[in-house]
């Protein structure tokens, strides 16, 4: 690509954004539509939110991490009044961050309609302090992204994510961040990780993070792999773990991350979002592609790119998500949701260097501003859960 940069946020942290945009976060499930009606009709703004009541670590880690976001320039935090995470321990934290912040109880603004008016007046003013956030050059060395895939058919491992795989090379080449997740979806392909790893600590941190998913996988007695996928002609998990695989390319792994977590440097990086041991006491987790996609914004990627054979219509918040199909059918068929048909590969009208050279243009075009799919259509979801992971260091010494 000749031009290969585009104009960004800079954050007065030193981070780069591609969009800039206010962020409405929510503490408690009660507080859910009070928040959705600050933000509705309002430009720019997303909400994001926590249903649980009690203290969460891993749920604060992410909020944290999201309210803090590149793509973020200032977070208005709204709660009910009787939660443990405080709001305005979350606006603090951001304000550290030097984004503006604000915060409130909707019970001391006596109510709903009151609380809505109250929080539209403050997005205002949070609106007009970001307005005059500098712009600035950014390239690919400045860029983290990340990639997610569900709905998975038999085109996926063939077609969708290979083409995710090789932009992720020439990205790493670039001095760009890549980011994958999905460890339970690597379920038998421990020695192909192993033979990624960049050095010896690395490998021995994948195979305990494998070994930790497959436990997970066996206590919780369920494979990533349903109904849908074989109905779109794949046949066993190890399978379906090779297709997922694809999406990382062929460079080596610099390391694992866990939830909330930024690369320490440019590189390929996996993300360990499976919750540790303990927590199975306790049942398990509902994983989803939603929940994933949060995660992956969560370690600070601008982008995120999600490989669909069947088609999927969610879209997320804070990082512009770019939709790429392996199935043609499924493009045409879903093409008001679907950004960019890899599906070309098997039909044998672009060669796969081809295609991910037009992935990166898309890429850059987003970066510069012209909206995803998921974007034009409103689609903002999120999921935050309630998981156990030990991340010490990662609060920096704040609770919200």
């Amino acid at each position: 690509m000749n031009d290969s940069r585009w104009q960004g946020y800079l954050r007065a942290d030193g981070r780069k954004g591609v969009r800039n945009v206010v962020l409405v976060i929510y503490t408690v499930q009660c507080a859910e539509f009070v928040a959705h009606q600050i933000a509705q009709g309002e430009p720019d703004t997303h909400v994001i939110g926590f249903p649980g009541c009690y203290d969460n670590e891993y749920a604060i880690r992410l909020m944290l991490a999201l309210g803090r976001h590149p793509n973020v320039g200032a977070v208005l935090a709204v709660g009910l009044g009787c939660e443990y995470t405080q709001p305005s321990r979350i606006a603090e934290v951001v304000c550290n961050s030097g984004r503006p912040a604000r915060s409130f109880f909707i019970q001391e603004q006596g109510g709903t309609p009151s609380s809505i008016r109250y929080g539209k007046d403050l997005l205002n003013k949070l609106r007009q302090e970001i307005e005059t956030v500098p712009r600035i050059s950014m390239s690919w060395t400045d860029l983290v992204v990340g990639c997610e895939c569900g709905g998975s058919d038999g085109t996926s491992g063939l077609a969708g994510n290979p083409v995710v795989g090789r932009f992720y090379d020439w990205l790493i080449d670039q001095g760009g961040t890549a980011l994958f997740e999905e460890v339970v979806e690597m379920i038998g392909l421990r020695d192909e990780l192993d033979a990624r790893a960049a050095n010896q600590e690395v490998r021995t941190t994948l195979r305990a993070t494998y070994e930790k998913a497959e436990q997970y996988c066996r206590a919780v007695r369920q494979y990533s792999v349903s109904p849908g996928n074989f109905a779109g002609g794949l046949t066993t998990i190890e399978e379906k773990s090779l297709g997922a695989f694809a999406k990382s390319g062929s460079r080596v792994i610099e390391g694992v991350i866990r939830v909330a977590e930024k690369p320490s440097h440019p590189g390929l990086w996996l993300m360990d979002s499976v919750p540790d041991e303990h927590f199975m006491q306790f049942g398990y987790t509902n994983p989803n592609d939603t929940e994933g996609i949060v995660d992956l914004i969560s370690a600070g990627a601008q982008i995120v790119l999600f490989v669909t054979g069947r088609g999927s219509v969610i879209g997320s918040p804070i990082a512009p998500l770019i939709k790429i199909t392996g199935n043609s059918k499924t493009f045409q068929r879903m093409n008001d949701d679907i950004d960019f048909n890899a599906g070309e590969i098997l039909d044998g009208t672009l060669t796969l260097d081809q295609a991910a050279t037009s992935l990166a243009t898309l890429v850059k075009e987003v970066c510069s501003g012209q909206l995803t799919k998921p974007e034009r259509l409103g689609h903002r979801e999120y999921f935050i859960m309630y998981k156990h992971q030990n991340t010490p260091g990662l609060l920096e010494g704040c609770r919200a």
